[in-house]
């Protein structure tokens, strides 16, 4: 085959995906040349005929609707524009899986994880990684999430159709593993630049691509640990579909039928190529969790070290069945009348009336099997003597203050004006001297919050720095701002917050209950 508009084309009867022709942006804009080549090679012509430059790339047209140019749907012209964007020498690394993406030193490498998720579209994968990511990060590991559905939507537009993921459309083949590797390419750059963990959002479906992901972070010296999503429930999938999917942007101009259709039509694609972890076979090396049904089923395969054993155990716990989680301190103390911290001190008599409207509250509410979670501090317990089914944890107690429990912070700041000073300086990680820093607070609570994931409605009576942490979790504080906003999250007495957990994030509701009671906030200066 010979093209009139660049001589030196040569059709190829082979599937390659070795090089790249993005910097020849203009070489295939003939529609013949768009119709006829499969897979073409350019011959430089700057290059002398003995030692040509060659540059090949696999480009079958799949379908005549990707052809039309559509309104946010990918071109072949397109195609090469989205690609000569990123640029010639980049694209090309990132379409040969020959070819190392990462060539950086990653500090403290043994210590970096990669979390690849795996799974059909909507069997709950993005789910599962955000929680994830709330968690770590709130144990200050720090972690962000590589979602390729948003590497797509911003390299692409914002929708494709459902023949962009058919594996024999190899025009969106060649796209799709060009952002994957991208994905890869910048999750590992991440890993470099001070980041704990990294998540891949992504089917990753095949064993092809989980193989080449594995050999890319081996050659980082970086764990991959796999997280698989498996759901046969299909009332689940297409509630899904219509409640989540439905409600994306590139799928604003569609009706809730038109969604099912093209999603279930995409999902079909994917599982044509798809092939669940194996632990017996190829794959038999991989560390990996299969999860089905978000928790009816859970499978663990070579899965060793702490951060391992601890995003595993997690993840075990999450589940989405509906449910609402209550959070108050106890009612006004002793102590908090005379502004002294810590302690153990029974409630004064507006503690008592708060007790009473608590009760009232949560009996208005009707959450089923309710359960109810105090601290081991009397005042706690107190608060909760009208309840049944109540348990008591010392994770759940206030904050120690050491050598300062009991006195006010006047007190302190005559004793002890250090204390004062760093304090203020950085309340987070600050200690007491013989006590307990915020940090220390969100390690012993960490077990606690695993635990509160695997159940359905629980109220939690405790203190104000524990309500602090817990609350820091449910609001997906970023990683960096933890240490300046959990301190000073404001927790008032005599006041409820109602976390409605969500498929994206939490609904927080506040409820006032009274009567009043001496405001215990300390803002920061």
């Amino acid at each position: 085959f010979r093209c009139n508009s660049f001589p030196a084309i040569r059709c190829q009867e082979h599937y390659c995906l070795k090089y790249s022709l993005l910097q020849y942006p203009n070489s295939l804009r003939s529609s013949k040349c768009i119709k006829t080549v499969h897979s073409v090679t350019i011959m430089s012509a700057k290059r002398s005929a003995a030692s040509p430059l060659e540059e090949t790339v696999d480009y079958t047209p799949a379908t005549k609707q990707a052809r039309k140019g559509e309104s946010g749907e990918t071109t072949a012209e397109g195609t090469l524009e989205i690609a000569g964007r990123i640029g010639g020498a980049a694209a090309s690394a990132l379409l040969n899986e020959n070819e190392r993406l990462f060539h950086g030193e990653i500090p403290d490498k043994q210590k970096k994880v990669v979390i690849g998720m795996v799974g059909l579209p909507a069997r709950g994968k993005s789910f599962l990684a955000r929680k994830l990511a709330y968690y770590l990060n709130w144990m200050e590991v720090k972690t962000e999430i590589f979602n390729h559905g948003e590497y797509r939507r911003k390299h692409l537009g914002q929708r494709q159709p459902a023949e962009f993921y058919d594996p024999k459309n190899d025009e969106g083949v060649l796209l799709r593993l060009m952002l994957a590797r991208k994905a890869l390419k910048d999750l590992l750059e991440y890993l470099c630049d001070g980041g704990h963990i990294g998540i891949l959002d992504a089917t990753n479906s095949s064993r092809r691509r989980r193989r080449m992901v594995e050999k890319e972070c081996g050659l980082a010296g970086v764990k991959v640990i796999w997280v698989e999503s498996i759901c046969d429930n299909y009332p689940v999938v297409d509630d899904t579909i219509t409640n989540v999917k439905a409600r994306m942007p590139e799928y604003s101009s569609l009706t809730p039928k038109e969604v099912l259709q093209d999603f279930k039509k995409r999902i079909e694609y994917y599982r044509s190529a798809y092939s669940s972890l194996d632990s017996a076979g190829h794959e038999k090396s991989y560390s990996f969790l299969q999860i089905r049904d978000l928790g009816d089923d859970i499978v663990l395969h070579r899965i060793h070290g702490r951060i391992a054993h601890r995003i595993c155990r997690y993840l075990m716990n999450v589940h989405t069945r509906p449910r609402a989680i209550y959070i108050s301190r106890h009612g006004e103390s002793q102590f908090n009348k005379a502004k002294r911290i810590g302690g153990d001190s029974g409630l004064s008599p507006a503690g008592i009336k708060y007790s009473l409207a608590l009760k009232a509250f949560m009996q208005k509410e009707g959450a089923e099997n309710l359960k109810v979670w105090t601290s081991s501090l009397q005042r706690t317990i107190q608060t909760a003597a009208l309840f049944e089914n109540v348990e008591s944890f010392k994770a759940l107690d206030e904050l120690n203050a050491g050598e300062c429990e009991g006195m006010t912070y006047e007190e302190i700041g005559k004793k002890h004006p250090k204390v004062t000073q760093f304090r203020g300086m950085n309340k987070f990680y600050y200690r007491y001297p013989g006590g307990e820093s915020y940090k220390d607070v969100v390690e012993r609570l960490e077990p606690m919050l695993v635990e509160l994931e695997g159940e359905e409605n629980v109220l939690i009576v405790s203190h104000q720095a524990v309500c602090r942490c817990l609350m820091s979790f449910f609001k997906s504080i970023p990683h960096s701002n933890l240490p300046k906003e959990l301190p000073y999250l404001e927790v008032p007495l005599h006041t409820v917050l109602k976390v409605t957990p969500l498929v994206n994030g939490c609904k927080i509701e506040t409820f006032h209950l009274g009567p009043d009671a001496v405001n215990t906030h300390q803002p920061h200066v």
